[in-house]
C-alpha cells in the first residue's frame, strides 16, 4: 500500500516536471516569435520601399491586408486594387519603371510597438521620395508615417498606411512646407514609456509549440546573425564615407569581389581597393564629401547560418568644394556575406547605379550615367521567419537560460534602435518633456554647442532653457533628426548597448527651400526597470552642411581663419551644463564650444568611432580619425559610466586574436 502511494507521488512529481519543462519551452517559443515579429514588421515596410523604387505597385499592394486603408496626404483609398491604382496615378511617369526614371522612396527611423497579444502593431517612420521622369520633370516629397500592421496566416501585413505630407517641391525650386503653411505636430502612437518597451509582457499561458529546443536555438542564432550582418554593412558604409579603404578591405574575405553593374567587376582584395579608388585616394581631404547613407536594408540569413544577403538603398551625396562640383547617386546594393571561423565577412558587393546626376542640374536634367535597366534580385522576406527554417533533427547542447540571454541580445538591438528613433522624432518637435522622459534616471545628454546635462529633469530643463517654454504646436520650419544606419553593440547580458548612428538632417520651412546637414551620434542605452532608456547621447556636429538648396554642400563660404571661435550658447550662462563641451577635452576638440580651434566645413573635422574594425580589430587613427570607447563625457566623469552604475560596458570590437561575435 505505502509502496503504491510512493510510486504515485513520484509519478505526479515527474509529470509536474515534464509540464514545467513544456511550459518553459512554450514561453521561449512565444518570445522568439515576438522578437521575429518586430523584424518582420520592419521587413514588410522596407519591402514596400524596394518594390516602389521599380514601380512594382501590384506586388507592393500584396503587402497590405485585403481591406487595408491607404491615406496619402489628403487622398484616401481602401483595398489592394485601389492602393495599386493610387500608386500608379500618384507616381505617373516618375515611377522607376523605365531605367531613366526615378522613384526612390525612403522609409526610415521606425518606432515599432507590438500589441500585448502579439497579433497587431503600430509604427512611426520618416519618409522621403525622390522622383523624376527623365524628361525634365522632378519631384521631392517628405513627411511622417503612422502605420498599423496585423499578423495574418501568411505573415505580417500593413493594415493602415497613413502618410502625413509635410514638405514637397520640384527639384528646380526645392521643397517647402506643403501648401506654404505651418506644420502641426503629427500625433504619436507611442509614449516615452511605450517606445522603451517595443515588445510588451504577454498575458496568459503561451500556446503549445511543436518546436524543439534545437529549433528555437537555430532561430535565435539567426536573429543574432542578422544583427552582426547589419552592423558589418553599416560599418562598411561609414568606412566608405571617410575613404577608409584599408578598413573596408579588412571586412572582406580574401576571395571577394565587387561588381558595379554596367561598369565592371573587381576580384580579390586588390580588386576591392581598385574599385574603391575610383572614388579617390584613401582619406578625405579639405572640401571633399563622400557620404553614401544606407536606407531600408533587408537582411536574409541562410538556414545554416553560414551565408547572408543584404539588399538596400544607397543615396550618394558627393562633392568637392575645391572645384564646386557635386552629385547625387541613387544606387541599389545587394551584397553577400559568409561566416568564416565564426566571424561574418563581406563575400561580394553588387552595386547597381540607377541615377548619377549633377547636383546643380538635378536628376531629370543632369544625368551623367547611362542606366542599365538591370533589376537587382529581391531578398526572400515577407513571410514568417519561422517558415524558412526546416525542422531540426539534431539536439541542442544549449540551456534555456543561455538561449534566453541570446534572445535578449537581439531584443536589445531592436529596443536600442526603437529608443534612438523615438528620440529623433520627439526632438523634431522640440518636445522637451517627452524627450527628457526617454532617459534613464542617471542618463545624460549633450545639448548642442553647450555641454552635458544629467538626469531627465536637467535634460528637460536645458531643452526649455535653449528653446523656450511657450512653443507653438504649428511650426513654420523644422530641422528633422533622421538617425539611420546604426551600429549597435550589445552587452553580453543584453541589458546595455552602445549605438553609433548618422544624423541626416533635412530641413523645411514656409518660405525657404530645404537642405541637408550631416553629423554623427554616439549613444548608450540601458534596460532600466524593464524598459529601454537612453543612457548617454552625444552629437558631433556638423561634418558637412548645405549652405542652401541652390548652393548645396559643395559651395560653402569658408570661415575666415582670423575669425574668433564662436562662443558657447548664450543660454548656458543662466543654466550651465554639468560638464561643458570644452571640459571633455580632446574628444570634443574642434566642435563648436569644444577645446581647440573650431573646425567648420569645408575643413574636415575629425570623425570619432566607438568601435574597432569588426573583423580585424583595427583602431581608427590618424589626423582626422579617432577611437573613443564608452560614453563621451565618462573620462571626465567616471561616475557617469555604465559599469559605475551596474551595467556592462559592451565590447567595442575584437582585440588581438579575440574576435567579437556580439558577445555570444
Amino acid at each position: 500500500m505505502f509502496a503504491v502511494l510512493k510510486l504515485a507521488f513520484i509519478s505526479v512529481a515527474a509529470l509536474a516536471t515534464v509540464a514545467s519543462a513544456d511550459a518553459i519551452l512554450d514561453n521561449l517559443a512565444r518570445e522568439v516569435s515576438r522578437v521575429e515579429s518586430i523584424r518582420e514588421i520592419k521587413d514588410v515596410q522596407r519591402s514596400f520601399a524596394h518594390l516602389a523604387q521599380f514601380g512594382r505597385f501590384h506586388d507592393a499592394a500584396t503587402l497590405f491586408t485585403t481591406d487595408a486603408t491607404f491615406i496619402w496626404g489628403n487622398a484616401s483609398v481602401t483595398g489592394r486594387s485601389a492602393i495599386e491604382n493610387f500608386l500608379n496615378a500618384h507616381t505617373g511617369e516618375m515611377n522607376g519603371r523605365k531605367s531613366s526614371s526615378l522613384n526612390t522612396l525612403v522609409i526610415e527611423n521606425p518606432v515599432v510597438s507590438l500589441s500585448v497579444n502579439g497579433q497587431s502593431a503600430k509604427a512611426r517612420w520618416n519618409g522621403l521620395r525622390f522622383a523624376g521622369d527623365s524628361k525634365g520633370g522632378s519631384w521631392i516629397e517628405g513627411g511622417i508615417y503612422e502605420n498599423q500592421y496585423v499578423r495574418e496566416d501568411t505573415g505580417w501585413r500593413i493594415a493602415s498606411l497613413h502618410y502625413y505630407a509635410l514638405y514637397e517641391g520640384t527639384y528646380e525650386d526645392g521643397w517647402k512646407n506643403v501648401g506654404g503653411r505651418g506644420i502641426p505636430v503629427i500625433p504619436y502612437h507611442f509614449t516615452p514609456e511605450g517606445s522603451g518597451l517595443p515588445i510588451p509582457t504577454p498575458e496568459g499561458d503561451a500556446p503549445e509549440t511543436n518546436a524543439t529546443l534545437r529549433d528555437l536555438e537555430v532561430r535565435i542564432e539567426s536573429l543574432n546573425d542578422e544583427d552582426e550582418v547589419r552592423n558589418l554593412m553599416h560599418a562598411h558604409g561609414y568606412y566608405i564615407d571617410r575613404r577608409m579603404w584599408t578598413d573596408v578591405i579588412d571586412l572582406h574575405t580574401t576571395k571577394t569581389k565587387v561588381t558595379i553593374t554596367g561598369q565592371g567587376t573587381y576580384n580579390g582584395l586588390d580588386g576591392v581597393r581598385n574599385a574603391l579608388e575610383r572614388m579617390g585616394p584613401e582619406g578625405l581631404t579639405r572640401g571633399v564629401n563622400n557620404d553614401h547613407p544606407i536606407f531600408d536594408m533587408l537582411v536574409e540569413v541562410s538556414p545554416d547560418g553560414q551565408r547572408a544577403i543584404a539588399r538596400g538603398i544607397e543615396i550618394g551625396m558627393r562633392g568637392d568644394t575645391n572645384n564646386r562640383t557635386a552629385s547625387w547617386e541613387f544606387n541599389v546594393f545587394r551584397n553577400n556575406f559568409v561566416k568564416e571561423t565564426g566571424v561574418w565577412k563581406v563575400k561580394a558587393v553588387e552595386t547597381t547605379p540607377l541615377i548619377v546626376a549633377d547636383y546643380y542640374k538635378g536628376w531629370s536634367n543632369g544625368v551623367i550615367n547611362t542606366p542599365t535597366g538591370y533589376l537587382p534580385p529581391w531578398v526572400n522576406v515577407g513571410s514568417f521567419r519561422e517558415a524558412s527554417f526546416p525542422p531540426s533533427n539534431g539536439t541542442s547542447n544549449a540551456t534555456v537560460v543561455d538561449l534566453e540571454r541570446k534572445l535578449r541580445r537581439s531584443a536589445a538591438y531592436d529596443g536600442t534602435e526603437n529608443q534612438s528613433h523615438a528620440y529623433g522624432h520627439v526632438i523634431d518637435d522640440i518636445d522637451c518633456a517627452r524627450m527628457g522622459a526617454l532617459f534613464a534616471s542617471r542618463g545624460h545628454k549633450s545639448s548642442p554647442f553647450a555641454g552635458f546635462f544629467i538626469t531627465p529633469q536637467r535634460i528637460t530643463d536645458a531643452c526649455f532653457a535653449s528653446y523656450g517654454t511657450n512653443r507653438s504646436t504649428i511650426r513654420s520650419s523644422i530641422s528633422f533628426h533622421w538617425r539611420p544606419q546604426p551600429v549597435i553593440l550589445v552587452s553580453h547580458d543584453g541589458r546595455s548597448a552602445t549605438l553609433r548612428a548618422r544624423l541626416l538632417q533635412p530641413s523645411t520651412s514656409v518660405s525657404k527651400a530645404g537642405s541637408f546637414n550631416s553629423a554623427m551620434y554616439h549613444d548608450q542605452v540601458v534596460l532600466e526597470n524593464g524598459r529601454w532608456r537612453l543612457w548617454s547621447v552625444t552629437i558631433d556636429e556638423f561634418y558637412w552642411q548645405s549652405s542652401s538648396w541652390e548652393a548645396g554642400w559643395a559651395n560653402p563660404t569658408p570661415r575666415n581663419a582670423s575669425q574668433p571661435d564662436p562662443e558657447p550658447a548664450g543660454w548656458t550662462k543662466k543654466f550651465p551644463p554639468d560638464v561643458t563641451i570644452a571640459e571633455v577635452g580632446e574628444r570634443e576638440a574642434g566642435f563648436r564650444g569644444g577645446a581647440g580651434k573650431f573646425v567648420e566645413w569645408p575643413e574636415i573635422q575629425r570623425m570619432w568611432f566607438g568601435y574597432r574594425n569588426l573583423v580585424s580589430g583595427r583602431v581608427p587613427s590618424g589626423e582626422r580619425l579617432g577611437f573613443w570607447e564608452g560614453c563621451v563625457p565618462c573620462k571626465v566623469r567616471p561616475d557617469w559610466a555604465l559599469e559605475a552604475n551596474g551595467w556592462e560596458e559592451p565590447e567595442a570590437g575584437p582585440v588581438g586574436n579575440r574576435t567579437l561575435r556580439m558577445g555570444r
